[in-house]
């Protein structure tokens, strides 16, 4: 005789903007023995927690967001609603401000590299995003290495 087993997963999180997101994930399987019962829904459990656990960190959207308007001419632009957030920590983007800066590098080339590298401008980067990307630029521009023209070269 088959025992049937099903087992559901499902996170739910709060995000800003009163906005939340979750994921839930379910697998059936078949049994034996009911002596197997505790065993695999301890497997079934640790299973379906880690896969939406790894998968529930990448929120997407969130409401409030806006593309990033064109810039004023000075290059620099402002959400429609007067909000220029940066989704990273105050430390990346200053360390990013300041690479810009030293290393004399056009916005338009950062721009252009975070659209290819992400798909999204600068300032929507998440932490772990601008991390890339500013590991990216300080291997490309570090130890005093003089700026050349355009974005920097694909590794």
């Amino acid at each position: 005789m088959a025992i049937t087993l099903e087992a559901n997963y499902s996170k739910k999180l709060g995000l800003p903007n009163y906005s939340s997101h979750q994921f839930s994930v379910s697998v059936k399987t078949e049994l034996s023995n009911i002596d197997q019962i505790e065993a695999e829904c301890t497997k079934l459990y640790s299973t379906l927690q880690e896969a939406v656990d790894t998968e529930i960190q990448h929120s997407g959207f969130l409401p409030g967001q806006t593309p990033e308007p064109a810039t004023n001419g000075n290059g620099n632009g402002t959400h429609a609603n007067g909000n220029d957030a940066w989704g990273c920590s105050d430390k990346q983007r200053g360390l990013l401000l300041n690479l810009v800066a030293e290393q004399a590098l056009e916005k338009e080339d950062i721009t252009i590299l975070s659209s290819k590298r992400f798909g999204k401008e600068v300032k929507a980067l998440n932490k772990l995003e601008m991390s890339g990307l500013l590991t990216e630029l300080l291997e490309t521009y570090a130890n005093g290495s003089s700026r050349q023209t355009g974005a920097p070269a694909k590794r």
